[in-house]
């Protein structure tokens, strides 16, 4: 499915309009009570959006890829509006997404095999990489390091690693140790650093298994879950100090796990529920929220299909 012009419904612009009208409204009492009105914690994407990843630096802008066309949304966190920043093309997606502070968003291609990076203030692409050959691949999300971009295969046991900066080639890292790759079947999903920040975690969607990866050798090592079973339909990852929040999609749910100091056990601390959750498939934080969006995997995906972002409590 593809839209030549993507653009926010009318029920988005009304939606985005009510919200700042509702904090006009406000704003009076609310300063004379020494208080800024609150920031929403629900905002809708245009009909047919079909996304998945969200990226947040640190200003209070979300940007949201779309599986339709590969095109970016940015959402202004303390009022819910937001418009087209990046305009999509035929036969381009939006997986995963990550905002580096060099002004530049990372984006996962999925099926295509690629890796595109684009401006986050202009919306302008930069570079695009041919990371695999567009059949048989998924590449599905990212994380940054210094020196490159790496980004997950959902259908292959490798890693990609993209370079920042003006020099470098990609670099495949092929994984190895405790990986076992499952035929037809999503199994590198999300990705982020260790808390040293030398090495990655990565999501085993299925059976649902978290691994630390060296990204000198690639060897992975399976990390001792302690109070659950697993963490199947496991999607996006988000860590904050040793604290991982896990998003399982079609669960419904964020499990929360407390790291040790080497990033080989975690244990489960609590999960998060909300009924608003609709096949959540990956979060970003802000200050004190988690703000996640909702995929529904398991609704129509149509141009009519509405999708909405939502924040929790961390």
């Amino acid at each position: 499915m593809t839209r030549k012009h993507p653009r926010p419904s009318r029920r988005t612009l009304l939606g985005g309009a009510a919200v700042a009208a509702l904090a006009a409204a406000g704003t009076g009492t609310a300063h004379a009570a020494g208080h800024r009105p609150a920031w929403p914690t629900e905002f809708p994407l245009p009909d047919g959006w079909l996304p998945e990843g969200i990226t947040i630096g640190s200003a209070p802008y979300a940007y949201l890829g779309s599986r339709a066309d590969g095109a970016i949304y940015r959402a202004d966190l303390r009022t819910g509006r937001g418009g087209v920043l990046h305009e999509g093309a035929p036969g381009l997606a939006a997986i995963g997404l990550k905002l580096g502070d060099d002004g530049l968003l990372y984006v996962s291609g999925g099926g295509g095999g690629t890796a595109r990076t684009i401006d986050a203030r202009t919306g302008e692409p930069r570079e695009t990489y041919e990371l695999t050959a567009p059949t048989g691949h998924f590449i599905n999300d990212v994380v940054l390091f210094p020196d490159r971009a790496w980004f997950t295969d959902s259908r292959d046991a490798v890693l990609y690693g993209v370079p920042r900066g003006r020099s470098g080639s990609v670099r495949a890292l092929p994984l190895t140790g405790d990986w076992e790759q499952l035929p037809d079947v999503n199994n590198a999903n999300g990705v982020v650093s260790t808390p040293d920040g030398r090495d990655a975690i990565v999501v085993k969607s299925t059976p649902g298994e978290l691994h630390r990866v060296s990204l000198r050798t690639g060897h992975a090592t399976r990390i001792t879950l302690s109070g659950a079973e697993n963490v199947v339909n496991g999607d996006g990852l988000v860590r904050v100090g040793r604290t991982l929040y896990v998003v399982q999609n079609r669960s419904n749910v964020v499990t929360v796990f407390d790291l040790d100091a080497r990033a080989t056990t975690a244990t489960l601390r609590r999960s998060i529920t909300d009924p608003r959750f609709d096949v959540p498939a990956t979060a970003a934080r802000f200050r004190d929220r988690l703000y996640l969006v909702n995929a529904r995997f398991t609704s129509p995906q149509t141009p009519e299909t509405t999708f909405t972002a939502v924040a929790v409590p961390l």
